[in-house]
């Protein structure tokens, strides 16, 4: 449909790369993925790490709820957050109650509340991983080191965080690819400055009806996301479908 809609023409991919609004949402869409991926992984770590070095008990606990927002509606979680988030929610009313704001903060319809909604979501996608990697680390390793003269920080440094790599780059690569998709996140707690091209390629779909943009759209998405992660494959040396080093 890209190319034959209505007959053979390379419209919709010149349109796409040379409408500038286009071009912004595609720069938008993989620049907000990126950061997301970012965050839940500054986010995830120390989360995972706690999980791994508390008592069983309280890492049972931790874990029910890291899973715990998978039983609730991604609708729901992501209508929780515009009450949170508005202008008369709780968090703006607790801080204008306390007197630490004059003002109530704008922290929905924009990039802010886009990236904590999408990191709400996509934030076990990077603890999980993680904690399975984790867990089958020998948990003698660090304490040998410590043994041979390294402090805390260089025996984490120098021999637990290397062998936790393969965990981040499986929950990095499962939050960049989904994140890339994301519509109804964006469509609710962002503005439209905030449009990201899964947003367009709906509107295509079902308000403009326009198949051959939406097509072409889907496919350079398609494209560059494969381009990327082949590029990961290629520098960092990862299998990108376990994300395990080798």
């Amino acid at each position: 449909l890209s190319l034959f809609d209505p007959t053979f023409s390379l419209e919709h991919y010149q349109r796409l790369f040379t409408v500038p609004i286009y071009s912004r949402q595609l720069i938008r869409t993989f620049r907000t993925a990126l950061s997301v991926t970012a965050l839940c992984a500054l986010l995830g770590y120390p989360v995972a790490y706690l999980m791994v070095h508390v008592k069983r008990s309280v890492a049972a606990l931790m874990l029910i709820l890291v899973v715990l927002p998978f039983f609730t509606s991604f609708l729901v979680r992501t209508f929780a957050w515009r009450i949170l988030l508005g202008r008369r929610g709780i968090i703006n009313e607790a801080l204008t109650t306390l007197g630490i704001l004059d003002q109530p903060l704008t922290l929905l319809y924009n990039s802010q509340g886009v990236h904590v909604g999408t990191v709400h979501v996509m934030l076990p996608f990077m603890i999980l991983p993680l904690y399975s990697v984790m867990t089958a680390i020998d948990p003698d390793l660090v304490p040998a080191a410590r043994s041979l003269g390294a402090n805390a920080f260089r025996a984490f440094r120098k021999v637990f965080l290397p062998l936790s790599i393969p965990g981040v780059v499986s929950g990095a690569v499962l939050i960049f690819v989904i994140s890339l998709g994301f519509f109804l996140t964006p469509a609710l707690l962002g503005g439209p400055q905030n449009t990201m091209i899964a947003q367009s390629i709906e509107i295509n779909v079902n308000t403009l009806l326009e198949w051959g943009f939406a097509s072409a759209e889907a496919i350079v998405l398609l494209i560059f996301t494969l381009l990327i992660l082949g590029l990961l494959k290629q520098f960092f040396n990862v299998d990108i479908l376990s994300g395990r080093l080798f």
